[in-house]
């Protein structure tokens, strides 16, 4: 039962690498239990230990990378720059939605079930950023005030920014039976009134443009997690479910 994962790779930025993980299946192809782990990488899911470890370990060789950065995810809008490696041990200790570097060799690591990863780089593949958004990171305006502060923080521009959103909750999928006190008529662009569903994926894109990433610099990974619960964890389809993750590194010389 190997990790799998779906590679992406920004174009003319050959020295950055991104994974999105998806759910390990059996030998007949079948997706499997989450109560035999089904890959999941978090250690706050019921699953032991050791399990866990073995998948972590599994989806950082398949990578290339030796380093794992990574955090403790809280739907708020903090950054940490140039993290220290964490251990694949344990947990991350320190609270952020957001990851940057300029260390080559250290995979950024967004844990999701249903949020989207957004995973960031500049054009000289010099820095790199992972970030994680769910609906009150959307409701946060997070995706631009990140991509911000990353240029902000390491003196770049967004228009040499580059973007890809990985697996996450859908359109059709993404429904809000109390819209109005959880997002308010700000976003109402993005309300389906006849669904009560919101579409967070033109959301961030939209809100990613906000911030200066030339519309052209951004990629989409349109497969909806909660429309795919044999490839994809989803907490929309099934609350006892796991993580999987999504990494960005820049490669070793």
């Amino acid at each position: 039962m190997a990790v799998r994962v779906l590679p992406f790779s920004f174009p003319g930025v050959p020295n950055v690498g991104c994974a999105f993980q998806m759910r390990s299946h059996d030998d007949a192809g079948q997706s499997v239990p989450f109560a035999l782990a089904g890959g999941t990488i978090s250690y706050t899911d019921g699953i032991a230990d050791d399990v866990v470890l073995k998948n972590r370990r599994d989806l950082i060789k398949s990578t290339g990378v030796s380093l794992l950065g990574e955090m403790h995810q809280v739907h708020g809008d903090k950054i940490l720059f140039e993290p220290e490696p964490a251990s694949l041990e344990k947990g991350p200790l320190e609270e952020a939605d957001g990851l940057a570097s300029s260390r080559s060799g250290m995979a950024l690591m967004v844990k999701t079930a249903d949020c989207q990863p957004i995973l960031l780089t500049h054009k000289s593949g010099r820095y790199i950023a992972a970030l994680h958004a769910g609906w009150r990171g959307n409701r946060q305006l997070f995706p631009m005030t990140a991509v911000r502060r990353f240029c902000d923080h390491y003196g770049i521009r967004p228009a040499d920014c580059l973007a890809v959103r990985g697996p996450s909750l859908g359109p059709s999928k993404a429904q809000f039976i109390h819209y109005a006190a959880e997002w308010g008529g700000y976003f109402s662009k993005y309300l389906d009134l006849a669904t009560t569903t919101m579409d967070l994926w033109t959301m961030t894109r939209d809100q990613l443009c906000a911030a200066g990433i030339p519309a052209r610099n951004i990629f989409s990974i349109d497969l909806c997690t909660a429309s795919m619960p044999e490839d994809f964890f989803s907490y929309r389809h099934d609350h006892g479910c796991g993580r999987q993750a999504s990494l960005i590194w820049i490669k070793e010389s």
